[in-house]
């Protein structure tokens, strides 16, 4: 494996610490749950968040062996492909928690909508590379976003409006980041919303009540009140709990009492409540650190990058992650809405597990490609 010598060490090193960190806290915050919820083994979730990482090592020891120009080669099928697969989650998916948004795959739950994310970065990034020389047309301009828009609309229906956003919001910060003409760019984001807005108006003239479902949810103030902490804010009102237990210090590791099953989802979204309950301030602290650090990293390899399709890629990488760690701590912290968007790095989870590894593994193949090119090396 000769190129892995060229990979940028220190963003190695940074996401190695996260996911071990994040296995640590998989455990403490899940050990309970899984025996008295699940009753499966304590260690139910950390094993199957082991076998996660070892597949995405995998992964990750394949990608680094392929120029990006294969990533571009290849995206159209990663594109027709996922919308297929969100085609059939449509009609077959299992549903959970009133979504109807994972496949089964034996002991594997597999979520389209997750991979879509990193699929949409590398076709952005051929794309826009492919038509550099007709970018003053509005239709160039406009045809990734419909697909996005195409894509959203699907991932809606199941309903996940949170993922959905996700996807509408990176498709249009990457478009935002193609150097077009202000003027062009006005007309594409105007169109855009447009057709945003008739996507909503035709799901809620389709589906009312779910549609009425997911805009309840925006009334997520004062969720600890008489109204709502035993109903729609219980889970939020929790975290707060979780958040004045930990104060300057935290109770130390493995001392939480919020995973006692006050926080259903204490190892997945609210993991980041456990680690303030037992790290305290300080603590989470650094973890938004180490984050502010691991995004510079991504966004000055792109920069440094000798291709425009490595320089997106690495951009939609830094706003795939900043959106999944903005989303998450503003919702466990009662700004936004729940939405189920893990937190990077350290919620369990499967199919973003192991996007995310593929997505940092991308990002370290623009690197070495930056590398070899610097050093004349083939």
């Amino acid at each position: 494996m000769k190129v892995l010598k060229y990979i940028d060490k220190f963003l190695f090193f940074i996401s190695v610490v996260f996911f071990l960190f994040g296995l640590i806290m998989i455990f403490s915050s899940s050990n309970i749950a899984a025996f008295m919820r699940y009753d499966a083994n304590p260690y139910y979730f950390l094993l199957k968040q082991l076998v996660n990482l070892i597949v995405g090592l995998v992964a990750f020891l394949i990608i680094i062996n392929f120029n990006t120009k294969t990533y571009s080669a290849l995206s159209w099928f990663g594109l027709l492909a996922t919308i297929g697969a969100l085609l059939f989650v449509y009609f077959y998916g299992s549903l959970t928690n009133k979504a109807r948004s994972w496949i089964y795959l034996g002991t594997f739950m597999f979520q389209p909508s997750e991979l879509a994310k990193v699929v949409l970065i590398v076709w952005f990034s051929a794309f826009y590379e492919f038509k550099r020389n007709s970018l003053n047309k509005i239709f160039t301009n406009l045809f990734p976003l419909v697909i996005s828009a195409f894509i959203s609309a699907f991932i809606i229906l199941q309903p996940d409006f949170g993922t959905a956003g996700v996807v509408i919001i990176l498709s249009f910060l990457l478009y935002l980041l193609i150097p077009i003409k202000k003027s062009i760019k006005f007309k594409v984001a105007t169109i855009s919303a447009l057709v945003m807005i008739i996507m909503l108006m035709g799901y809620y003239i389709f589906n009312t009540s779910s549609f009425s479902r997911q805009i309840s949810r925006l009334d997520f103030a004062y969720p600890c009140s008489q109204e709502k902490f035993y109903t729609t804010g219980n889970q939020v009102c929790n975290s707060y709990i979780a958040f004045n237990n930990g104060s300057l210090t935290g109770k130390g590791l493995g001392n939480s009492t919020q995973k006692y099953l006050y926080l259903a989802e204490s190892h997945t979204d609210f993991i980041f409540s456990i680690i303030v309950e037992e790290f305290g301030f300080i603590g989470a602290v650094l973890i938004i650190l180490l984050y502010i650090i691991l995004l510079y990293k991504i966004v000055s390899i792109g920069n440094r990058s000798v291709s425009s399709r490595g320089a997106i890629i690495c951009y939609g990488v830094a706003i795939y992650i900043f959106l999944h760690i903005s989303i998450n701590l503003l919702g466990i912290m009662g700004w936004l809405p729940l939405t189920g968007i893990p937190l990077p790095f350290l919620s369990y989870g499967g199919t973003f597990t192991l996007c995310l590894i593929i997505a940092l593994s991308m990002v370290q193949r623009v690197a070495i490609e930056s590398k070899m090119k610097n050093l004349g090396t083939k």
